[in-house]
Parts: structure tokens; sequence; C-alpha cells
């Protein structure tokens, strides 16, 4: 294989005889905070991508010819199968020292203990599960290795009753260990798992309405103690209850320093070790997501993103499978946990799309919950309809419209609509984060009243780089207020949700037809309105101030045509409900 002008810079970057040759020319990439975006362009597409200025074709053909000498032996990817002699035929069946609670609640989370072998590498030799069984009804279950000799199997029960076990494993001493336990009843708060709903929406699984306000905060679990006891405060009295997340570090601007912990054993001098996990780092992310399961918070959890300078976002195929088994294990058994594929796929030069199929049928076939999962865009939209995906999370393709643009992508999809990025309030340099607090509050109104649900973000400049978006901390904006109002007002609306109705031109409606209706006028200002509804049907009318967060209720019941007097500003909401 030889380097051409069709070879992405992900690849000449990967190899360093290549890369210092790129470097000669270019040398403001080994410092580009836009790396993973460049990584994705060929050279000539490089060349080309400042529109100030652009290579000479001269300069082109050099790079070219010089990057066409280096040759490049293709890495051999080989799957490591699990040891059929891990344990000597000595060893007894099942006799491996276990320890099971009686009892779990429905949706809690059963964990069984197992002390087992530890040489080797158990992370690679060892296969190992367990099916549970409730009256005829099996569901399997993945074990992991956790370091120091101790394997964990984790299960969701969602019945209550008497359940049994059995564990299979390629380790004797871990294969056909049998028991049994009571799932008893749910716990006050504790619904289960978030499940789609009326085809838009969302609820748990006990048929409790859930309307997600979602915020981001990418890699807060990887900033330490004190920063992160500060954002689980922060969110304990704000209205977010769905948290976007990263599992692996995260390198980009205001994001320059290093984790506290890596997942894999290794060093960024000497490399990683892919196949040997670090189990320190996953109870650490596993204790932060069962904290914010505690505040009524999902972890709506990012498998893959491309701003990396550790090399996670370049793994071989074989060991993105091994990560993508050892999370599913890890982590199903958690009530709050949402799957995101990847923040941003199309920036992951080295993935192809057939590889996210590929990886979503990994992950659904190993969650027995079959949690929400669903793969975020940056430029172009992932096929939403494909029957894997439960919800579309969307970024904006459009630098001053997004949430207008909800109705239209449910009728494109038929699922809920998410708006995970919509832009961030803040006030750094680029437009994905510097729009104000009213701005991002309308945003959230046009979603809702068009039948979906917005995320916010944060992005405020910080002496030390404490960014909500990407480090937690604590919230500077104006807008979770009128977020956490317009929550109220979402929650008091129709039982099914809020869709939108067929309305005027220059107004967006939802509610249900002749019982709930709510207009937004977002950023005109209308001095009064004339409404003409069905006859014979009385409403009582509230005019709602979006960013004072007011409420006047209209003296009087009101039918037919009529004229409602209105402030005159922006940001104003008209509710009307059957008397």
């Amino acid at each position: 294989m030889v380097f051409n002008e069709f070879s992405k810079i992900g690849e000449i970057w990967a190899n360093p005889i290549a890369r210092e040759i790129l470097l000669k020319y270019a040398p403001e990439l080994s410092s580009s905070p836009f790396l993973s975006f460049i990584k994705r362009s060929t050279v000539p597409q490089f060349a080309t991508s400042n529109g100030a200025w652009t290579w000479s074709s001269e300069m082109l053909d050099t790079v070219l010819k010089e990057l066409s000498s280096v040759q490049v032996e293709p890495e051999i990817d080989e799957e490591i199968i699990p040891s059929a002699n891990y344990e000597h035929e000595d060893v007894a069946i099942g006799s491996a020292p276990v320890q099971a609670p009686k009892e779990a609640e429905k949706w809690g989370l059963f964990e069984l203990v197992l002390h087992g072998p530890d040489h080797g590498n158990p992370f690679v030799d060892v296969q190992l599960s367990a099916q549970f069984t409730f009256e005829g009804r099996v569901m399997e279950a993945l074990g992991f290795y956790d370091g120091e000799g101790i394997y964990r199997i984790r299960f969701m029960p969602d019945q209550e009753g008497v359940w049994t076990y059995r564990t299979k494993s390629t380790a004797r001493s871990l294969e056909g260990i049998e028991g049994q336990f009571i799932c008893t009843a749910a716990s006050a708060g504790n619904h289960g798992p978030v499940r789609v709903k009326n085809t838009y929406h969302f609820a748990y699984e006990d048929g409790t309405p859930y309307i997600p306000v979602g915020t981001t905060c990418y890699v807060w679990t990887h900033q330490g103690e004190e920063l992160e006891e500060l954002t689980l405060k922060t969110l304990k009295t704000s209205p977010f209850n769905k948290m976007r997340m990263c599992v692996f570090p995260k390198s980009y601007q205001f994001n320059t320093n290093e984790p506290v912990y890596y997942p894999y054993e290794g060093s960024i001098e000497e490399g990683w070790d892919f196949t040997r996990f670090n189990p320190v780092f996953f109870r650490h992310l596993e204790k932060r997501i069962a904290e914010l399961g505690q505040l009524g918070i999902e972890a709506d959890l990012i498998l893959f993103h491309a701003y990396d300078r550790w090399g996670f976002s370049e793994m071989k195929k074989s060991a993105d499978d091994r990560y993508l088994k050892y999370v599913t294990a890890r982590l199903s058994a958690y009530r709050n946990v949402w799957w995101s594929l990847a923040n941003e796929y199309d920036l992951m030069w080295a993935k192809e799309p057939e590889d996210w199929e590929h990886y979503a049928k990994i992950v659904t076939e190993n969650d027995p919950v079959q949690h929400l999962i669903s793969i975020h865009n940056c430029f172009d939209f992932y096929d939403y309809s494909r029957p894997w995906i439960t919800h579309c999370s969307i970024q904006r393709v459009d630098v001053y419209k997004t949430a207008e643009y909800t109705d239209e992508w449910r009728r494109k999809w038929n699922k809920p609509i998410v708006i995970d990025e919509c832009a961030y309030e803040g006030d750094i340099d680029l437009g994905w984060g510097n729009i104000t607090g009213q701005e991002m509050t309308r945003r959230f109104w046009e979603g809702a009243v068009r039948g979906g649900y917005t995320g916010h973000g944060e992005t405020y400049l910080h002496p030390d780089d404490i960014l909500w978006w990407s480090k937690g901390g604590q919230l500077h904006g104006s807008s979770p207020d009128r977020i956490a109002f317009l929550r109220r007002i979402m929650e008091e609306g129709p039982a099914e949700g809020l869709n939108p109705l067929k309305s005027e031109w220059d107004v967006p409606l939802a509610g249900v037809a002749d019982e709930y209706y709510l207009f937004y006028y977002g950023f005109n200002q209308p001095r009064f309105r004339q409404y003409s509804m069905k006859p014979g049907i009385r409403y009582k009318v509230e005019v709602i101030d979006t960013w004072n967060m007011t409420i006047e209720e209209q003296t009087g019941t009101y039918e037919g045509v009529f004229r409602i007097e209105l402030p005159g500003k922006q940001y104003i909401a008209v509710r009307m409900t059957k008397v």
C-alpha cells in the first residue's frame, strides 16, 4: 500500500514517517484543535480548505510525491478467541466461590460476583455469561472481568417473583453455577428504563411519562473528585434529567487536561494494551452513572468520538468489538443508561457506515434491557430509519435554524426527535458556542411546540477552561431557569405529549384538537392576536411570558372568534385549555 491523493490524512497521521513529511509542510497540524476534522480529508482537500490561502499546485505535488515514497505494510487485525483450555481439567466445574444477593428490586441491579482464576489475560482468555429465567422466559447477560480474580455478571430483572440463573464460561470453575433470587417490587421513584411511547415521545417502563430535558457535559467524569462533585451538586438543582457524556476522554479546545484515569492498561508514552481494560476507570464511570440515577438523570453514554489524542478513536476493529461487549456487560443493567454509538460519527475517518451497523448489532444483541440507542451527526444525518435506532439524536445542520425542522423530521423518520445539540449558550469564538440565553430558550420552545425535545449546553469562557459543555462545574447562563419553566409547562400538558397541530403560517402550534392548544410567537412581538376556534367549545386562555416566566390568566372564558391582547414583546406563548 502507498499513500496517494486519495489517502485520508488520518491514515497518513497514523504512520510516523508519513506524519513527519506532512508536518514539514503543514507544521500547524501538530497543535491544531481541529485535527479531528482534518483527518477525514485527503491532502488535496486539506490544501484548499482554508478560504484565506491555498497550497500551490507545485507544493501539493511535492507533498504527494514524498508521501508516495513511504512504504506501508498493512496491519493485521486478528481476533482473539477465548481459550478452551484456560483452566486445567483437574479444576472442578462450577467450583468458583460465589456471592449473590437473595433479593433485587424490579428494574434494580442484581450482581453475581465470582472469585475465579487470574492467570494469563482473563479479559480475553475467559468468556462468561449467565442465563436468567423467569417462568420460561430466558434472558442472557454477559459477564466481565473486574481485575484481581473478580468476575461479575449484572442483570436488571423486570418482573416480580423468583428468577433462576445458570452461568456459562470457558473457564471450568465459572461454568454451570446455579442459583436463584427474588425480584421484589420497585422502590419509590424507580419507574424502570425509559422507552419510546406514542411514536414520538417517551415514558418509563411503568408508564410514567418522561420528558427529556437534556444537557451536555462531555467529559465531566474525567475531571477529578472536586469538580465532579460540584457538577453533581449543580445538577441536583437544575431542570435537566438527561446528561450527554462520553465514555472516553476528550481532546479539543478547552479540553487539554489529562483525565484522572485511562480505560486501558499502558501509558501515553509506551502505548496502550487494548486487550487489557483498566477496571478502576470503569468503576469510576459506573459510580457516576449510579449517582446520576439517584438524581433522576438519564446517562446518554457516547461510546465513540473523534476528539482524541490517545488512539481510542482509531483502535482496530477487534478492539472496538471487545470494548463494546465490555461496556455493555458492565453498564446495561443500570436502568438510567442510553446508548449513543457516537458523537459526530461522520468525523471518525477510520470508521465506515458498515462499521456503525456492526457496532449497533453488538450493543443491541448484548443488552438484555434493550436501552434506547441512537447515533449523533456532525455534517451528515445518519439514516435514522434504521430499525435499531430508537430515536433521532440530532445536531443542527443550519447555523440559524434547527428546532424549526422538528415537525419535518418527525414526518420523515416517524421517531422521537431529540435535538441534542442546537448550539450552546456562551461566548466562545465559534458560532456553535456563543448564542444567548434568550436564543437557547427560544430554540427549546420551538422544538417543544413542533413535537420534539431540544438539548442544552453552555460554553461561557472561564479562566481555568471549566466550560459546562465539556467539564461541568457550575452553570452561569440565563437559560436553565427558563428551561425549567418550559419543563413545567410540558409536564402540565397533554399526557400523550405535545404534538404539532395545523396552524396559521406564522406561528407554530401544539396540543390536542379541541382540548389543549399551545401557540408560540418566538422572536415576533404581536400586540394582539385574533383566534378562530371551533364554536361550542369554551377555553381558558393564558398569556405566557417564556422569558420572564409569568403566566397571566385572561378574565372569563372564550369561544369561537375572539381577540386576545398581547404585550407586544418577544418570546410570548398563549395556552388555551378546554373548560
